[in-house]
């Protein structure tokens, strides 16, 4: 009778540290998952930002007559092409996270096109809404770098803590999955030259 209760006690134990081991893994992995999708919503807003600016430059930039339309052209198709790109928080796979980043890869190349067209108009240049749409796009594209970096620290987080034994099997009970990285964008490696002639 003792050995039973005993083995009946030992089993009790266990059990409980099973489950407070899942209730705290549990706990942990939501604050992670809540943490990764404030994050992904904080980059969506400084993207979003920048959407926000680029009518008014084109608005701008059109005024003069001599500009290329196929840059232009080519920054409205960008922008309209990544705002249909919209990717639920839980849903961040490293594919989902890829298309995203190639689509606002685009808005950044065509609008560096665009500036640099830009340089051959000095009185574009020397236009002061056309100067303060460039500072706000400037400031837009540092804190688009800086919110990336958040992300990733957050996703970096939640991908170690899902990955240990035996939170690992916690984390497939309760749905909870690795997410993607903002990967460096190609030729990240080489600093580019960039100059702006604001005065």
């Amino acid at each position: 009778m003792n050995k039973s209760l005993i083995t009946l006690g030992i089993i009790g134990f266990i059990v409980l540290l099973i489950g407070f081991n899942g209730c705290g893994s549990y706990n942990t992995m939501q604050r992670m998952d809540e943490e990764v999708n404030g994050k992904w919503h904080d980059v969506e807003v400084v993207y979003q930002r920048r959407s926000d600016l680029i009518p008014n430059l084109v608005q701008t930039v059109q005024g003069y007559a001599n500009f290329e339309k196929s840059t232009l052209q080519a920054v409205v198709e960008a922008r309209a092409n990544a705002t249909k790109v919209m990717i639920d928080p839980s849903k961040l796979t490293p594919e989902t996270m890829r298309n995203y980043q190639a689509a606002q890869g685009a808005v950044t190349s065509s609008l560096g096109r665009l500036l640099a067209v830009a340089e051959n108009y000095p009185d574009l240049k020397a236009n002061q809404n056309f100067m303060d749409l460039q500072k706000q796009l400037e400031g837009t594209e540092n804190r688009i770098a800086e919110e990336r970096r958040k992300f990733n620290d957050a996703v970096k987080e939640l991908n170690s803590y899902v990955r240990v034994f035996p939170r690992n099997i916690w984390a497939g009970m309760f749905g909870i999955q690795k997410r993607g990285y903002f990967e460096a964008d190609a030729g990240a490696e080489k600093a580019p030259q960039v100059k702006f002639d604001i005065k």
